[in-house]
């Protein structure tokens, strides 16, 4: 027969450990992370339009969990422009996607780049970008 104090002990030390593990496979459709933006270029297409062509990466785990936009981004932040990303990219990581027609203000030289997935939001790893002077 085991002791009281054995089961107690017992008890004290599996279930933090259960709970934690429950944890873990409650946030399995967070384990993706964050969208990040790893590379990007602009590209004036007329006077104040331009075209990005942004790389985006992120872990896509399928419909429920994916990267779904990117934003284009002044430096008072205002959005300038905004890539909706319609399907997860399991398979293709990271991608490149572009964004045509974007205006931009007079005496704007740089853009800030974000992007976005269905369970996190906002908050990976953001691009500052130059505009090129032609």
């Amino acid at each position: 027969m085991i002791s009281t104090s054995i089961k107690q002990s017992y008890r004290m030390g599996i279930l933090p450990v259960l709970a934690g593990l429950m944890a873990l496979i409650g946030a399995g459709s967070a384990a993706a992370g964050e969208a990040d933006i790893v590379d990007a270029k602009a590209t004036r297409t007329g006077e104040g339009v331009w075209r990005f062509d942004v790389t985006v990466s992120h872990a896509d785990e399928g419909w429920e969990h994916y990267a779904d936009r990117f934003d284009i981004i002044a430096p008072d932040g205002i959005v300038l422009g905004e890539r909706i990303l319609l399907h997860p990219h399991v398979t293709e990581q990271p991608f490149t996607r572009s964004l045509t027609g974007v205006q931009i203000p007079e005496g704007v030289t740089f853009v800030e780049i974000r992007a976005n997935d269905k369970v996190h939001g906002l908050g990976g790893k953001t691009l500052k970008l130059d505009l090129p002077h032609d």
